[in-house]
């Protein structure tokens, strides 16, 4: 289920990344200007932040598995739209479209959050958000190859065919909701509430000026490396530098491995980590153009910080309101698209005025900058608790969830801080051999001898 769910949401994403490659093809095809071909890329950005304001939320008070199957059926239609268009117009409709309807992927991470157990939720946030990385990475690729084969429309009717299969798997495994929706807010006061959450909670305040200082970054770099790398001493066709984007797929990698630190309880730390990580790939990153090499390290380096902040920050936002997951994730995503736009225009704005080494700089001070928010703010705002997973032996010990106060649980490094009492009963449900506690009831010291 897992799996399906990172297939789902990297098919998605992947659709908003699909053109870009291709803005030449489409421009002498249907006789576009260069300044109107630019605007494919800028709707389909536009479409998305829009969705993910107006559509996300509607997570939080509707069937998601209905309304996951809507949106990838209404993006089969967009899609054909774009594949079938004739005209300037159609096109840039089909590519709005297809921007607002992708932020299905935010609907389907906040679905998989939602079905996790609290102690593997970092784990499969992590996995599903791997598949958008792999998405995102590959779709330049992959478009690229496609329409050296059969043409840009191509790309868009076989992302048409694949969405359209996914939405019959998914109508058929998706879990049907067992109860009412957590929250019957009108669609109004819904998208109010959007707001009013940032305004609540601090933590995720922090979350979203980390990811949008991260994806600013991360723009920093894709935005622009193909520019140095056109000129020389490389001259790389374009079809090179989009494998670019096959390296970067080490960033799925951390993904994962972010998510099960987090469900150590290890969520500061990893933040920590990766930002240091993030700013020190610039340093390799600035010698591009004396070897290659350094852009590899750079760029794995890179992308791995990203997506580990990525995962941290998702899954602790989701911690805060499990019954308002979609409203937290959308608008945390908000603030991944502004950083994403921030970083594109800064960079090539950059390099046109003062070159490669200015860019260099400029994503180096968004990765410091992150840095040291997280130094100054990683004592004021405490995270919250992730679950912890019990030991093999412990399960033999295990209550069921409905029948425990949460109140107190072993802590991150199980030592003793407590226990999980049943409803009503005595004993512990944790083994005695590691409470003092209760080794202590069950094993008394012996005695003091007589005379």
């Amino acid at each position: 289920m897992v799996a399906l769910f990172a297939v789902a949401c990297g098919a998605a994403v992947a659709n908003v990344y699909f053109s870009q490659p291709l803005l030449v093809t489409m421009g002498h095809d249907l006789a576009m200007s260069p300044a109107l071909i630019g605007s494919v890329v800028t709707l389909t950005q536009i479409g998305y932040a829009l969705g993910l304001f107006f559509l996300a939320p509607l997570g939080d008070v509707a069937d998601r598995r209905r309304l996951i199957v809507a949106q990838l059926l209404l993006l089969v239609v967009a899609l054909a739209v774009v594949a079938a268009a004739h005209t300037a117009a159609i096109l840039l409709t089909g590519m709005a479209a297809t921007g607002l309807l992708a932020v299905v992927t935010q609907t389907l991470v906040a679905f998989a959050a939602s079905l996790a157990p609290p102690a593997e939720r970092g784990r499969v946030v992590g996995l599903v958000t791997s598949g958008v990385v792999i998405g995102i990475l590959l779709a330049r690729t992959a478009s690229g190859l496609v329409a050296d084969l059969a043409g840009w429309r191509s790309v868009y009717l076989s992302s048409a065919s694949l969405t359209a299969l996914l939405a019959l798997i998914l109508h058929r495994v998706l879990p049907r909701p067992g109860t009412a929706p957590p929250t019957t807010l009108r669609y109004g006061q819904l998208l109010h509430s959007t707001i009013t959450l940032f305004a609540q909670e601090r933590l995720l305040r922090l979350r979203a000026v980390f990811g949008l200082l991260i994806f600013a970054a991360f723009s920093t770099l894709w935005s622009s490396v193909a520019l140095p790398l056109s000129e020389a001493p490389y001259f790389l066709p374009h079809s090179a530098i989009g494998a670019l984007g096959l390296i970067g797929v080490a960033g799925a990698l951390a993904a994962a491995a972010a998510g099960r630190l987090n469900d150590r309880g290890l969520p500061r730390r990893t933040t920590g980590l990766a930002l240091a990580l993030l700013a020190a790939s610039w340093l390799p990153l600035a010698f591009i153009r004396s070897s290659l090499w350094a852009l590899v390290v750079g760029v794995i380096l890179l992308d791995l910080a990203v997506q580990a902040v990525h995962v941290t920050n998702q899954t602790l936002i989701y911690a805060v309101r499990p019954d308002a997951g979609s409203r937290l994730i959308g608008g945390y995503m908000v603030f991944y698209s502004i950083g994403s736009a921030t970083g594109a225009i800064a960079a090539t704005t950059l390099y046109s005025v003062a070159g490669w080494g200015a860019v260099c700089a400029l994503g180096a001070a968004f990765s410091c900058l992150g840095l040291v928010l997280w130094a100054f703010t990683r004592r004021s705002a405490p995270d919250p608790v992730t679950e912890v997973p019990p030991r093999r032996e412990d399960r033999a010990f295990a209550v069921p969830e409905a029948e425990m106060t949460a109140d107190r649980r072993w802590g991150p490094e199980n030592s003793f801080t407590g226990v999980r009492r049943a409803v009503g009963a005595g004993p512990p449900t944790h083994p005695a051999s590691r409470c003092p506690p209760c080794r202590l009831q069950r094993d008394p010291p012996p005695a003091p001898p007589v005379g």
